[in-house]
């Protein structure tokens, strides 16, 4: 099975078809476990916060991020949540995802220009027929970052964004920064709770 290149208004028009995230009461917001139990125990929400932007901060590209994100990108995919990559560094592998349980019906990839991204993530984050949304900012302004926030409040929606460590230098309104070293992952901020002062193991890949 392949991977599918979808372009944003398409993937934006399903908003006729599924809107009820949207037009609901708001309520609270239901826990997302990561899949990975020493990490649930560490954070606040009991894994990622919901409806809100986490940032994955990596030593380098392809250190590990994937296999810390796939476990929930499975779950949504699972129960039918469209899982969105907005411009990955590289083209994503079909088999690879499909092995790690991502199904590829509800997976799309959108591919954007670094200008366009971020406006490509926000859309996505506030439509509200998404599980989740990642992209990959380099260096952005705190302003930006803001509105990711925001949309993912807005459309109820887990947003990732996947950056260097040398991000961690600034602040950032995201809710979650979790850094991944090639040992261990670290959770540098975490809304509504301290961060644990010492790192979580990464489990054997």
């Amino acid at each position: 099975m392949s991977l599918a290149l979808v372009s944003l208004d398409g993937l934006l028009d399903q908003r006729r078809v599924w809107r009820g995230r949207a037009s609901e009461p708001a309520g609270p917001a239901a826990a997302q476990p990561t899949g990975h139990e020493a990490l649930d125990a560490c954070l606040p929400a009991g894994g990622w916060p919901p409806a809100a932007l986490s940032e994955i901060l990596l030593a380098a590209p392809g250190s590990g991020e994937l296999q810390l994100l796939w476990p929930s990108l499975a779950r949504l995919t699972r129960a039918g949540e469209r899982v969105v990559l907005v411009a990955p560094p590289w083209v994503p592998y079909p088999q690879a995802w499909e092995a790690a349980g991502v199904m590829l019906e509800h997976l799309s990839w959108v591919r954007a220009n670094p200008a366009e991204a971020l406006w490509a993530t926000e859309q996505c984050l506030r439509s509200g027929s998404c599980g989740a949304v990642l992209c990959w900012p380099g260096q952005v302004a705190d302003r930006a970052l803001r509105r990711l926030q925001v949309a993912a409040e807005t459309g109820q929606t887990l947003a990732f964004a996947l950056r260097g460590q040398q991000a961690a230098l600034n602040p950032s309104p995201a809710a979650l920064r979790l850094a991944v070293d090639p040992a261990q992952w670290r959770v540098l901020k975490c809304r509504g709770g301290l961060a644990p002062a010492h790192p979580i193991a990464r489990p054997a890949a």
